[in-house]
């Protein structure tokens, strides 16, 4: 059965109010959350951790971003230590990124403070609906990327038509 009008604005307004939300922590407790690491460091450091080194093209890719926004990202995160460069020794011309030490422990103080703050907020949550929200968030992000890239699709063929 299709949902209701009634019930895709409550959702798409829950939603709005979840990224505000989000916002919201974001900006007061990224000290908390992140510690020294930079808030945009956790979405840099943890495809490193489960990719293995790689070039920051590939890395761009993988975050969604444009190769110079990471690359101006990844150098305030290698001068602050947690990731190292070396030369591709495929290609002299570019170069591979890996976590460091001090970035494997910063993901692990942010995993910790991430628990704690987590922890703290479902407190009141019994596992079952913690579960099942998880569940329904995450097939949620499934099907907004299969329509955000079907509506892709839609707009260049409805472009290419005019």
């Amino acid at each position: 059965m299709p949902t209701t009008p009634d019930t895709r604005l409550r959702l798409t307004s829950g939603l709005a109010q979840l990224v505000r939300a989000g916002r919201h922590l974001s900006v007061h407790a990224a000290g908390s959350l992140y510690g020294d690491l930079p808030s945009y460091g956790w979405a840099i450091l943890v495809p490193l951790e489960q990719g293995g080194e790689q070039r920051c093209s590939a890395l761009a890719g993988a975050l969604g971003v444009d190769v110079s926004v990471a690359s101006r990202q990844v150098a305030v995160l290698e001068r602050a230590g947690y990731v190292e460069r070396r030369p591709d020794p495929r290609d002299g011309r570019a170069s591979l990124l890996r976590l460091t030490d001090a970035g494997t422990a910063a993901l692990a103080t942010t995993r910790a403070l991430r628990d704690d703050w987590a922890a703290s907020a479902l407190a009141g949550w019994d596992e079952d609906d913690a579960v099942r929200l998880s569940e329904l968030v995450e097939r949620l992000l499934v099907d907004l990327e299969h329509a955000t890239a079907t509506d892709a699709g839609r707009l260049v063929t409805s472009r290419a038509a005019s």
